[in-house]
């Protein structure tokens, strides 16, 4: 399982956001370059990039971060947060990221995600944030009634780099991940699933890695020292015993 330290970038610094409301951020840095580079400089093999100022209001307000964080390292990166049209996602790959994650467009507009998911094979996520079972969109500020297995499974046939599943509730809380709403999303579909939000602990990770899941994003563990990246990456390789 690979583990993605995440870079969350607002107003073009480091942040985090607790549950994903916008007035409980903390500031860890204004360098996001520097940033990926630390993470790298500690064995990272990928990083999670998400503009949180796209994911709120569709724009690509953190674009020279991105491009900054790009240039500065030699891992594949992955960028979520605000791409709801095929000129962002063009200018995006011709960055350099490797894949590009989709999620308020796609629950809105599912033919056109088909559509990208297809002109783009292999380098689009779809990004399921959920609260409570149901699909959140706009920068996690509106819920709409659709189930985050039901999402999934309308694009289970289609060529996706992965499924990013995110438990809200847990996102920032330093409380552990969603362990049951992650294996019921890796059992429903044939996709890689990367589980987002809670993770904590190296226990945490050792969790999630028998789950068979792809891979699991880490935040604010790594930034507030609860967790190290080479304890993380650690967990995640460790060989599950035969049952």
């Amino acid at each position: 399982m690979r583990v993605w330290p995440a870079i969350d970038l607002r107003g073009g610094k480091c942040v985090r956001l607790r549950q994903g409301d916008y007035q409980c951020e903390t500031v860890y840095g204004d360098d996001p370059a520097a940033m990926a580079r630390q993470w790298v400089g500690q064995g990272a093999r990928c990083l999670h990039l998400v503009d949180l100022d796209g994911a709120r209001d569709g724009s690509t307000a953190n674009f020279q971060a991105v491009r900054q964080i790009v240039t500065a390292v030699d891992v594949p990166c992955e960028l979520g947060g605000g791409i709801r049209d095929e000129e962002t996602i063009a200018s995006y790959l011709k960055l350099g990221l490797s894949r590009l994650v989709v999620g308020t467009r796609a629950l809105k507009e599912p033919d056109w995600f088909r559509q990208m998911c297809r002109r783009f094979p292999g380098q689009l996520a779809l990004g399921i944030d959920a609260k409570g079972g149901l699909v959140a969109t706009d920068g996690w500020l509106a819920t709409s009634t659709t189930r985050a297995i039901d999402l999934a499974r309308q694009f289970a046939a289609e060529a996706l780099a992965a499924i990013i599943y995110t438990d809200i509730s847990r996102d920032g809380m330093l409380q552990g991940p969603n362990l049951a709403a992650m294996a019921e999303m890796d059992a429903a579909v044939d996709l890689p699933v990367i589980a987002s939000g809670g993770v904590t602990t190296a226990a945490d990770v050792r969790e999630l890695a028998k789950i068979g899941l792809d891979g699991c994003i880490i935040g604010r563990a790594l930034y507030e020292g609860k967790l190290t990246l080479a304890d993380a990456q650690a967990a995640a390789e460790e060989k599950i015993p035969a049952t």
